[in-house]
């Protein structure tokens, strides 16, 4: 007979690897996590060394190389979406930037129906308990979670300019944007510990996988959900595209993230009814939320040359190569031990926004992504993009076969209010670039350079430049209005038994930041919910909310006098 899991969790991400090893965690409970990926060998410094981030994105042992339709706001073009195929998903090929989110995002959460338990307050101890922030724990950070957090050191010249050119554009600086107050400019924690990245495998997944009642299958593509009826009873799939294999569960988790959760779904018939008879797809449950409300972040960059040689750019040479290798390799120093996104902040657009909606990360090297095309010997650059846009997209399966892409349509620029808050944005970067703090360091702006200038050539290379953040969320999403697809109190998919969410396509609205950190927060509290454990109570911590009067820092701390804040 074969065996029969407690628990099958499909997709050994973020989400995926932070499950298996809560689930795992009794015993008695058995787990089987499969990831289609290929395992994030603790030799390959390509994911293991911080600075080597730009060599997984686009690489297909890396990456699944998903891109969108033509977006018919940005000239058709497809826009690239790189997504971890490897163990810890894509937080074995992220930019390793930890951002929890504003405290009021998750207020926004629960003020929808039935998300009642989602608020800050019940997130919170969440957050705290998957952190060891190196920093130092306090009401608002956690100091013994497995996610070990260091905090960007920011020492190079260029970001002390960067730090007082905010204060002279109007902008405060804050201790902590994952702590009392988000608004403002900080160091940023990463989640790279002692020089070596820590994605969610290396932090919750490698640690138990010893537990005789835990297995890990790489390289096994998840191609169906096996169902009686509307009860899922398993999964088939396919071990390194060869051997096809099925196993029975008791539950079976969806792990996949926004892009593979809901062609999971489509492809076992929950989703649109409509659609999917049109694909030949017999309707097991009709979710016409599966799919819809996709959201991202985009982002550009504003670049400049500078006229003193204090950027990383020499380090990008071939010839320094082996000596930043031998370094990381030996002593887990040097450049090789940064993501190199060090600080960055957090800005409201105009006073009409009641909390911060721009995004900055600043980054001492002019260059791309992907690290491709340096724009200068040497020079900077700030990435920027609004955090709320209300453009929303959609993810659609083509056909029956389940190795065929999805079609993902995110409609960027599709609104007039993201295309404000996009002309609001440079403007605001270019004001802090601008300010005499940059002047001993600015040889000029070299992107987008001094031909865009009025509010249509911005949005003209806003359309042509922009790349995603990489930050997919929200295509199957919790609630229970119609267009809801997960219960918020067990993490079920409605109307389908033995089938859970728990990924960042349950998120119903993407956070302000990188999603990282609110997907690992997520499962945490899913774990919980899943296991019928009590959960952590809701801890009732002051937050900052701009307009209300409340000081910079809480009452009595010294700080509110050295930076002016009301006390």
């Amino acid at each position: 007979m074969s065996k029969i899991y407690d628990y099958v969790i499909v997709g050994g991400g973020s989400a995926g690897s932070a499950l298996a090893n809560r689930l795992s965690a009794d015993p008695a409970t058995s787990v089987l996590v499969l990831e289609a990926g290929r395992s994030d060998f603790k030799v390959d410094p390509f994911i293991h060394m911080p600075a080597a981030l730009p060599i997984p994105i686009g690489n297909k042992l890396y990456d699944w190389k998903y891109e969108s339709e033509p977006e018919p706001f940005m000239g058709g073009r497809r826009v690239f979406h790189a997504r971890g195929k490897v163990l810890g998903g894509s937080s074995s090929i992220n930019g390793m930037i930890f951002q929890r989110g504003n405290p009021l995002d998750f207020e926004r959460w629960a003020a929808d129906p039935g998300m009642e338990t989602w608020d800050y307050a019940h997130c919170l101890p969440y957050f705290k308990r998957m952190e060891t922030c190196t920093a130092g724990a306090d009401e608002w950070r956690g100091g013994s979670g497995p996610l070990a957090l260091e905090r960007g050191p920011a020492t190079s010249p260029l970001f002390g300019a960067f730090f007082e050119a905010v204060q002279q554009a109007g902008h405060p600086l804050t201790d902590d944007v994952n702590g009392y107050r988000q608004e403002g400019f900080a160091k940023f924690d990463r989640n790279v510990y002692w020089g070596r990245r820590l994605s969610a495998a290396r932090a919750y997944l490698h640690p138990v996988m010893s537990r005789p009642n835990l297995d890990v299958h790489t390289l096994a593509h998840v191609t169906g959900l096996r169902m009686q009826g509307n009860r899922v009873t398993g999964v088939d799939y396919v071990r390194a595209r060869k051997a096809h294999r099925s196993v029975e569960a008791k539950e079976v988790i969806l792990c996949g993230g926004a892009i593979n959760t809901p062609q999971l779904l489509q492809l076992a018939g929950i989703g649109n009814a409509e659609e999917l008879r049109a694909l030949g797809i017999d309707p097991v449950v009709d979710l016409p939320g599966v799919g819809e409300n996709l959201q991202d972040h985009l982002e550009v960059y504003i670049q400049h040359a500078s006229k003193q040689p204090v950027s990383i750019a020499p380090w990008m040479k071939h010839r320094h190569k082996p000596r930043i290798g031998a370094e990381w390799l030996f002593r887990r120093s040097g450049v090789g031990a940064s993501n190199h996104f060090e600080a960055g902040g957090f800005i409201r657009s105009n006073d009409a926004v009641t909390y911060p909606n721009l995004m900055f990360h600043f980054l001492p090297i002019a260059i791309r992504y992907d690290g491709s095309q340096p724009a200068s010997e040497h020079g900077y650059q700030v990435h920027i993009g609004p955090m709320y846009s209300d453009c929303r997209g959609t993810v659609k399966i083509r056909s029956k076969d389940p190795f065929e892409y999805p079609a993902l349509q995110f409609n960027y620029l599709s609104t007039e209010t993201d295309r404000r808050e996009w002309i609001e944005m440079v403007r605001a970067a270019r004001d802090i670039l601008e300010q005499p703090a940059f002047a001993p360091f600015s040889a000029g702006e070299i992107s987008p350079g001094p031909s865009v200038r009025t509010d249509q050539e911005i949005l003209d290379w806003v359309a042509k430049e922009a790349e995603t953040a990489l930050h997919p969320s929200c295509t199957a999403k919790m609630g229970t209005d119609e267009m809801s697809v997960v219960d918020p109190a067990t993490m079920r998919v409605h109307g389908v038994e033995g089938l859970r969410v728990v990924d960042a396509s349950a998120m119903p609205y993407v956070t302000n930041g990188n999603i990282y950190a609110p997907v690992m927060m997520l499962a945490e509290k899913a774990a919980d919910l899943i296991l019928g454990n009590e959960p952590l109570a809701p801890l009732d911590v002051p937050f900052y909310r701009h307009g209300t009067g409340m000081p910079l820092y809480p009452a009595g701390d010294p700080r509110n006098v050295r930076t002016g804040a009301a006390s």
